[in-house]
């Protein structure tokens, strides 16, 4: 058999795995009358795979974006679609006039179906830096892994990470006029494809450096330039839409402020601040020498030579990930979520490198999936 199509038969089983856990868990929380986390508890489990926030892709999906913020008797902008992005959605609306089914169960198969596009492209992603075994094995780790169930659940993540893998693949492949759609697409699923065109911009940095030893021709150059252009245009284009739609110079933040006002209260976005918010918010000075630490240790981490084994390209990916969640994203439940873009991590020698590593790890994995689906349904909603 080709790679591919063993990584995709392993994919299978791993969603015949998550998809076992997840009825056992609906099924029990039906049996013993569980209060469920989610604001739209519908009993079918096609509902219970479109729980959290997945109404908000359903309405997308159905009625589209609305052209007025609500806005509560404090005049502060609600919870509404404005903070979630258009590509999942309108993928979902053509198959839903086609197959008559609801949003729940056809958000569902396209997740999943992207789920294991995403998993081959994490393959692909990282064959060439570390080579067959750690590559399949790097991917087996991202679809048993306790976050896996999002893979198939009705959320844009599977697409996301299909677009982002491919998009990293294709600056490593240094086909730039390929990154545009691409990450264009990432840009259009879910936050973080900005974080592509910083990788993009370091990387275009780093070759323009090693000109004399690799040659970087002038195509190449005009190429990657305008790659980064337009997927940076593309990360920074949905809350002038959001603007445009609404009349509200402010509407999407407005609206992303609306869930940040559970955790610290009524504050403003300031870029690179959340997390020494969401810190000093409930630890006060401690917090924030806290997370001052934590961020010190990750660029220490990063900044290693063992890190360095997976390629230059992956190296600067997870560099520019990481920075775009300290710069953007106030760390909640929603963080583990949030980490499954740095998966080509999970190919690393020290995860992949002998066969004893790779079984603990993947027993880890499996292990820790029902425990996530238990924390992240029922207890802390992600």
């Amino acid at each position: 058999m080709p790679m591919w199509a063993v990584v995709l038969a392993a994919y299978a089983a791993s969603r015949l795995l998550t998809t076992a856990l997840l009825a056992a868990v609906h099924g029990l929380a039906r049996a013993l009358d569980w209060d469920f986390a989610s604001f739209d508890w519908v009993p079918s489990f096609a509902r219970f795979l479109a729980s959290w926030d997945g109404v908000h892709y359903g309405t997308i999906a159905v009625d589209g974006y609305p052209s007025e913020l609500p806005r509560g008797e404090d005049g502060n902008v609600q919870k509404n679609p404005w903070a979630f992005l258009p590509l999942f959605p309108l993928m979902v609306r053509p198959v839903s006039a086609v197959t008559g089914w609801d949003f729940a169960l056809n958000g569902s198969v396209i997740s999943t179906l992207f789920g294991a596009a995403a998993t081959v492209a994490l393959y692909r992603l990282l064959l060439p830096s570390i080579g067959r075994t750690s590559a399949f094995w790097g991917a087996m780790f991202f679809c048993f892994g306790p976050m896996s169930f999002v893979l198939q659940i009705a959320y844009a993540e599977s697409v996301f990470l299909f677009f982002m893998f491919c998009s990293v693949a294709a600056m490593s492949a240094r086909r730039y006029w390929l990154m545009i759609p691409l990450g264009v697409g990432a840009a259009f699923a879910h936050p973080g494809a900005l974080a592509v065109s910083a990788a993009l911009g370091l990387h275009f940095l780093f070759r323009l450096a090693d000109r004399e030893r690799q040659p970087f021709p002038h195509a190449e150059r005009v190429a990657a330039i305008a790659a980064g252009v337009v997927i940076t245009i593309a990360g920074f284009a949905w809350p002038l839409v959001a603007t445009a739609v609404t009349g509200s110079r402010s509407a999407y933040f407005d609206t992303e402020m609306a869930w940040w006002r559970d955790y610290v209260g009524e504050v403003g976005f300031v870029p690179f601040t959340p997390w020494f918010l969401m810190a000093g918010h409930y630890l006060g000075a401690f917090g924030v020498v806290l997370v001052t630490a934590v961020l010190f240790g990750v660029i220490l981490w990063l900044s290693g030579r063992h890190v360095r084994v997976l390629g230059r390209d992956l190296h600067l990916y997870s560099i520019s990930y990481v920075a775009y969640l300290v710069a953007v994203f106030l760390p909640q439940q929603s963080l583990f979520r949030m980490l499954l873009p740095l998966s080509p991590l999970l190919g690393h020698p020290a995860l992949t490198g002998t066969p004893l590593r790779r079984r603990r790890t993947l027993t880890v994995c499996i292990a820790l999936q029902p425990v996530a689906i238990l924390l992240f349904w029922f207890v802390w909603p992600a």
